[in-house]
This record gives C-alpha cells, sequence and structure tokens, in this order.
C-alpha cells in the first residue's frame, strides 16, 4: 500500500497561495515567501514559530507596528455603527479625522478628499493640479516612485513602468534628482552650485512654464534609495514654483505620519506645498486608505464650482475609523519624537558598520527611513547590483538577501539597496538586533568588494 504524504499547515499554505494567487513584481516560479501568522511590534511570526524582525514596517506602512488591538477595536466599533456609506454621506469620524489632520499639516492645508491609496491620491493629485491650473505637463524625478496604476506611474520614473507601456500617459516630463552621492552634474556639496535645481528651470523653460501645471516630488525619497535633498533645495524648488504660478505637490505615502521624525518628509525642509499625496502611515497599513490634502486656496477654488474628483469608497468609514486611531496612537506613544530619536541612534551605529564593512558605500537616512548602498569599490562607487539590475545582475545582493532572511529578518532589499525603516515604536536593543543582522549579511558582501 502506498503511503500519503503529509504535508504541513505551513506548506499547505504556501502552495494554496502559489496555486490561486499572483505576486506582485515578482516571477510566480520557485519563490518562497514568509508564511505570516501573526505580527506584534517590530516582529512577524510564521507558522513554524520563527521570529523575524521587521525592518522595513511592511512596506514602510506599519508605522505603529503591527497587532496594536487598538485599531481592531476602534475598526470593529464603526463597523457595529456602519460599515460604509456614500461619499455624499458624511459621518463622525469622517469630519473627526479631517479635523485632525488638519491640526498636524504644514499651515494653510486644512481640508482633504480621502482615497483608497497612494497610487490613487497621486492620481487624484494630478488631476486636481490640471483642473485648477488649467494647464497639463507634471515635472517629476526620474529616480521616484509614486504608485503602480497608471497615472501614477508614469508620473514616477521608476524603471517598473517600461514593460507594461514604454510610451506612459502623455504630459510627464521627467528631471534628473538631487543625488549627492551620485551627483548627475559631477559636483560635491563642497563646490555645489545647486545645479539639479537649475536644471529643473532650464526643464520648465524648455516645456513652456505656461503649460506645467505642477512639479511632484517627494517629502523624502523613498524606494529609490532614499536620495537626500542637498539643503535649500525644495526652497529652490518652491521659489520656481512660485515665479511661474506651478503648484507643488508632495508625495508624502511613504514620508508621511512621523516616519522622517517629522509629521511630514517636507516639514524637513521648511517649505510649505499646495498639495499633499499621502496613505501608508495614514491607517499605518492596517487598511488600505489615502489622503489628497490641499491648500485654503485650492479649497476655496471650489466653493462655488464643483470638484470633479471621486472616488466610490472615499472616506470609507472603517477607514477613516483606522485613520484616526493611528494618528491617537502616534501621539500617546511619542513615535514621531521616537522616530527622531532612534534614527540618530542608527546612524551613529551605521558608521560602526561602515568602519566594518569595505562593501557599505552609503547610508542616507532621516529618521526612520533608511537605506544602505552596497558597493563593489567606494572610491569609484561601482553598485554591488546596477540601477534596474536584471536578474543576472542581482546574484551578490540576492544572497546578501537570502541571509537576512534566514537570520530571522524581513525588510526591503532592491538592486544594491538595503532599507533600514523599522516601525516607529522600535527600541534601541531592536535595532542592535536588526542590525547586528545585517551586518551578518553584509559580510558577504565584503567579498566581492575590488
Amino acid at each position: 500500500m502506498l503511503e500519503t504524504q503529509t504535508i504541513s499547515e505551513t506548506e499547505e499554505m504556501i502552495q494554496n497561495n502559489s496555486d490561486y494567487t499572483l505576486f506582485s513584481w515578482s516571477k510566480q516560479k520557485g519563490i518562497s515567501p514568509i508564511a505570516v501568522k501573526y505580527g506584534k511590534g517590530v516582529y512577524l511570526y510564521d507558522y513554524d514559530d520563527k521570529r523575524y524582525i521587521d525592518f522595513s514596517s511592511g512596506l514602510m506602512n506599519v508605522n505603529i507596528g503591527h497587532g496594536n488591538q487598538r485599531v481592531t477595536d476602534a475598526v470593529v466599533k464603526q463597523m457595529q455603527e456602519i460599515s460604509y456609506v456614500t461619499p455624499s454621506c458624511v459621518t463622525k469620524v469622517r469630519g473627526e479625522l479631517g479635523k485632525k489632520l488638519a491640526s498636524i499639516t504644514p499651515e494653510g492645508l486644512n481640508k482633504t478628499l480621502f482615497t483608497v491609496c497612494g497610487a490613487t491620491a497621486i492620481d487624484n493629485a494630478i488631476k486636481l493640479a490640471r483642473l485648477f491650473t488649467g494647464r497639463h505637463k507634471i515635472i517629476a524625478k526620474y529616480r521616484a516612485f509614486h504608485g503602480a496604476s497608471y497615472g501614477s506611474m508614469s508620473a514616477g520614473g521608476d524603471p517598473r513602468k517600461i514593460p507594461a507601456d514604454a510610451q506612459q500617459a502623455p504630459n510627464f516630463v521627467h528631471v534628473e534628482d538631487p543625488f549627492c552621492y551620485r551627483c548627475p552634474f559631477g559636483q560635491t556639496l563642497g563646490s555645489c552650485q545647486y545645479e539639479c535645481a537649475s536644471h529643473v528651470e532650464r526643464v520648465i523653460e524648455f516645456e513652456g512654464p505656461e503649460n506645467v501645471a505642477a512639479i511632484l516630488m517627494e517629502g523624502e525619497s523613498g524606494s529609490s534609495g532614499c536620495i537626500k535633498y542637498p539643503p535649500n533645495y525644495f526652497k529652490k524648488i518652491k521659489a520656481i514654483c512660485d515665479k511661474h504660478g506651478i503648484l507643488l505637490i508632495v508625495d508624502e505615502v511613504m514620508s508621511g505620519f512621523g516616519r522622517t521624525g517629522k509629521w511630514f518628509g517636507i516639514d524637513n525642509h521648511g517649505v510649505v506645498p499646495d498639495i499633499i499625496a499621502t496613505a501608508k502611515g495614514l491607517t499605518a497599513g492596517y487598511l488600505p486608505m489615502g489622503a489628497l490634502i490641499v491648500s485654503d486656496k485650492i479649497a476655496a477654488h471650489y466653493e462655488d464650482k464643483p470638484l470633479m474628483l471621486g472616488l466610490t469608497y472615499s472616506a470609507h468609514p472603517v477607514g477613516c475609523a483606522a485613520a484616526l486611531e493611528v494618528l491617537k496612537i502616534y501621539e500617546y506613544e511619542n513615535m514621531v519624537a521616537n522616530a527622531a530619536a532612534m534614527g540618530k541612534y542608527i546612524e551613529e551605529k551605521m558608521e560602526e558598520l561602515k568602519a566594518k564593512h569595505p562593501s557599505i558605500g552609503d547610508f542616507r537616512n532621516t529618521g526612520l527611513l533608511g537605506c544602505i548602498e552596497l558597493v563593489k569599490n567606494r572610491t569609484t562607487k561601482e553598485p554591488m547590483a546596477p540601477f534596474n539590475a536584471k536578474p543576472n545582475e542581482m546574484e551578490v545582493m540576492n544572497k546578501v538577501a537570502a541571509k537576512i532572511k534566514e537570520l530571522g529578518m524581513y525588510t526591503f532589499v532592491r538592486w544594491n539597496y538595503i532599507f533600514v525603516a523599522p516601525p516607529l515604536c522600535i527600541t534601541k536593543e531592536q535595532i542592535d538586533e536588526g542590525l547586528a543582522i545585517i551586518s551578518q549579511a553584509i559580510a558577504i558582501a565584503d567579498n566581492y568588494v575590488i
């Protein structure tokens, strides 16, 4: 008699997911995902009770940490009252959330259109900029990711958009990044003439300022490598906008809600934008939700004119309940200040790792939004894997990523980048634990330094 082969609960779970679901940004065979059973604080646990420290807050969104039952309770309470109303109706929680956001956003941004996610926030920001100005072109950066819808993906310069539509949606114009570590203009901070900013103005002149509706930039760079803005760069960009009557849209999907040690990334730069598009940390990933926050000037424009933007799930009551409770948790647990303090601690510890590992070319960080860039040579800055690396160019980084997972860490690894963006509730002891794992993994890359 043939014996029936049994499989574990974990194996069955992974098999069901592989057989009946599709994975984003990935080949569909030969992958080995973590089978997550539950999460608590900065940790994830699989079905075999293996613990993983989450060093990228999921996708830089689980800002309050995993498993906070205050959010669960708020969501359940709201669902017991009303789970959905059309956006033309109002709920108590919608008004309370809007009022709360107005208390933490930059001065003069007091009204919010709630969306479903970050991509829909960006899409609606673009539409609103065009409607408000009567212009059509959007200036954005090459090294930026703004979402995966056609509009938001076209706005970004991320190469993931190229296979889907190399022609992209029309009227998006891209500019070089102020990437000081790899300055496209060959300048250094000591002799910098802010060519990165004057370059933006030249492009606007070429395109015709009267055609440009908005400049779209991240409050702080995220998945493109946490590229740090040089001092006063954002002020120069805002001055260009003001000069030409162009709106400034700031993408705070990843950098918003304490991630950078301030409520919003733009708060680090002393600039007030016209529009903020945000999501992720708004609900800390507990439910999908986004927000489009606009200046009082834009809001006033639509007091007697119809605002031609809308979504079926705009201001979803359950999403609003989750978001409002998450904002309360940030304040109650002092998480924004903790992000700033822990970010400084990480920067101190990274100096020790730089001295130990010759493959660390650069570490760029703001609060708890950080990225380690690995190189084969610190002098030439040859990357351990190139921009938009092909699978055969990822050999070293795949080994590094595999070691990170083996040692009990989940974090975002892309090209030659290792992201360091843990939940805002993290402690020094947990940072030490995480950096010790990363150090062991980076030791693999050190063997490839030339």
